[in-house]
């Protein structure tokens, strides 16, 4: 598969010429299931010591995320990850604390750099979420470079 990168001609800075460039082997259709045992660290608290203590929904989506990013990183080329740029999913069920959720990923299209995956989340039977995610493809080092350029006065920790 090839992209349409550009380079950027010697003489002429601003100006750049397109030219096929070897891309990693993207597995259409491929899935990747991940498994959490909901505890403390996942669950809900601010329902109180009566409340229940269920999976958080910022949880879900880290753990969404999560898959995706283990699916496609073994597609990719050496130096190259990727970066969560969009979620739109549903949050349908409950899912207490000591539960065991599913996480599942399957690859539905990479254009360019942007890669797309549909998500869910699934106590047994039960959807505890579900819907789309979107990642970005970058190279590393470039991106590093490109943040500490953006952001001089800060330092990594």
């Amino acid at each position: 598969m090839s992209s349409n990168r550009r380079a950027k001609l010697p003489c002429c800075p601003g100006v750049r010429e397109s030219f096929p460039v070897k891309m990693a082997d993207y597995q259409i259709g491929a899935r990747r299931e991940e498994i959490l045992q909901v505890g403390n660290d996942h669950a809900i608290k601010f329902l109180g010591p009566e409340g229940p203590r269920i999976l958080s929904t910022p949880q879900m989506v880290l753990f969404m995320e999560r898959a995706c990013r283990n699916l496609i990183l073994a597609m990719l080329d050496r130096g190259h990850d990727t970066v969560g740029t969009h979620v739109n999913v549903s949050h349908c069920a409950a899912a207490p604390m000591g539960a065991t959720v599913v996480f599942a990923a399957e690859l539905l299209a990479v254009n360019n750099r942007r890669v797309e995956f549909r998500v869910e989340a699934r106590l047994g039977e039960k959807v505890v979420g579900e819907g789309t995610h979107q990642r970005a493809i970058i190279e590393v080092a470039r991106f590093a470079e490109k943040v500490k350029q953006d952001h001089p006065d800060r330092t990594s920790e």
